[in-house]
């Protein structure tokens, strides 16, 4: 058979790609539960969007599949195999400070600015692209191709968990959802909260603690924590020391009284959860200040679990299951969620990501004994394991060819502690569209994908189907 040229083929689509992609790119389709409807579960605007990329499909000649509105699937080729493709049209709120229209899918200066253009609409409408490039040529392929349409995957991922218990798994696939080369290992991800349960204060102290609040997603490391006290007294020492505190750490903070209570704040920096050391945790760092004061009974249990079990300590020491292997690297801990009330107790919130080789069941117990002897208990467990593909499948090594190929560039593999599509894939990887250099832009405001990348991604996923699905 003549050899492709793959770019050629893509640019003779060029203008077709970016309409279509700006036309799913001026689509809202954000998770809306409040207006949801029974046709539109998660909202109309995540409908509209899957509905969008289904009528495309429908047009371009692909067998196309609504499952329960929450996914679907665009399907070509014949064959008992299944090749995945596992790519979502949702996108997280786009938040403030734009230069351009969100949902404009505006093109300049060699880019497509809009919320979702890099994550994940763009690498999705590459690799719908590279179906339809595989399926105009008549090539000879020996499996399905199946895009499998996520509107999910920002939250709860009830997409993906609806659709594969209705319809049938891939026996290989990739996500285009994340960066390249190749990513064929992510850490398993735990949350859980660590609880301290409600006490009568067993003796008076010179300051209550009446509230302490920090965080509200697992996954990010707070940047804001708020403190509220009574004690009688000279409240001039305090606020003294608070602002010699704020000054010491280099943080911005509040201090106020108001009807006798005093009001403590403290502006952290935020990160995603999946490496802590990025910020700094608002939540954590209040604590060592209050961990200074004499403070009721329970709430020094609180603070004092706060200031020696979980503050500075990233990596798993202060529960005992500090671990790391060869092929994920470090375990890490983010403290997203801090709450405690002084007639209810208190909570953590962590968010745990655990390499590959990680011995959950039995790590599990550790840190179960470990917050058992300081009081506390364990609520809320739950667990989405970690994924590893080997390097030496045909999975992995067809795609790496194909990249090299396309690139002139080595196709490393990595791992990551976020979580991609592919983890729901027996046998799947991240791949794209994110290249190597390149800023990484997700979820931040003035969102773009460089046109050249999206003309680049869809030569390769094109190959990359073509190859995968011939054998």
């Amino acid at each position: 058979m003549e050899k492709i040229n793959w770019m050629e083929e893509v640019l003779k689509r060029k203008e077709d790609l970016i309409k279509d992609l700006q036309g799913i790119l001026k689509i809202k389709s954000v998770l809306d539960e409040e207006n949801s409807t029974p046709n539109a579960p998660l909202g109309q605007g995540v409908k509209d969007a899957l509905q969008y990329l289904l009528d495309l499909g429908e047009k371009d000649g692909f067998t196309t599949k609504n499952v329960g509105d929450l996914a679907g699937h665009l399907e070509m080729g014949d064959g008992k195999d299944l090749l995945g493709i596992l790519c979502h049209v949702d996108v997280v709120p786009e938040g403030d400070g734009w230069s351009v229209d969100p949902y404009g899918g505006e093109v300049k200066d060699g880019k497509i600015y809009s919320r979702g253009a890099s994550d994940d609409k763009g690498p999705t409408m590459a690799a719908y692209y590279a179906m339809k490039i595989v399926k105009e040529l008549g090539l000879p392929i020996e499996k399905r191709v199946r895009m499998i349409i996520g509107t999910d995957e920002e939250s709860n991922w009830r997409c993906v968990e609806h659709y594969f218990k209705h319809e049938e798994m891939p026996s290989i696939g990739f996500a285009p959802d994340a960066d390249f080369p190749i990513i064929n290992a992510e850490k398993g991800i735990a949350d859980y909260d660590i609880v301290l349960p409600f006490s009568v204060i067993e003796e008076q102290a010179d300051i209550t603690l009446l509230s302490f609040q920090s965080g509200r997603r697992y996954n990010m490391v707070p940047d804001f924590a708020s403190a509220v006290l009574t004690f009688d007294g000279e409240k001039t020492d305090i606020l003294q020391r608070y602002s010699d505190f704020l000054q010491k750490i280099g943080l911005k903070g509040k201090y106020f009284i108001d009807n006798g209570e005093l009001h403590l704040e403290l502006e952290g920096v935020s990160a995603h959860g999946m490496e802590p050391k990025n910020g700094k945790n608002a939540g954590l760092l209040l604590t060592t200040f209050l961990n200074e004061l004499d403070l009721d009974t329970s709430a020094k249990r609180y603070i004092d679990f706060a200031v020696n079990i979980l503050f500075d300590q990233s990596r798993g020491e202060g529960l005992g299951v500090q671990y790391q292997d060869e092929i994920t690297g470090d375990l890490t801990i983010n403290v997203g969620k801090m709450v405690y009330e002084v007639n209810s107790g208190g909570r953590f919130g962590l968010n745990m990501r655990y390499p590959v080789t990680f011995d959950m069941e039995k790590n599990k117990k550790i840190i179960n004994d470990k917050v058992n002897e300081k009081g506390f208990v364990i609520e809320n467990f739950s667990d989405s394991k970690p994924h590893h593909v080997d390097a030496n499948t045909d999975l992995v090594k067809t795609l790496q060819k194909v990249y090299e190929e396309q690139t002139g560039e080595k196709a490393e593999l990595l791992s990551i502690g976020g979580g991609t599509y592919a983890r729901s894939l027996k046998s799947g990887v991240a791949f794209g569209a994110l290249f190597p250099g390149r800023p990484d832009v997700m979820h931040q405001k003035d969102e773009f994908m460089f046109i050249e990348d999206l003309i680049k991604a869809t030569a390769i996923y094109a190959q990359a189907i073509f190859e995968l699905a011939k054998k």
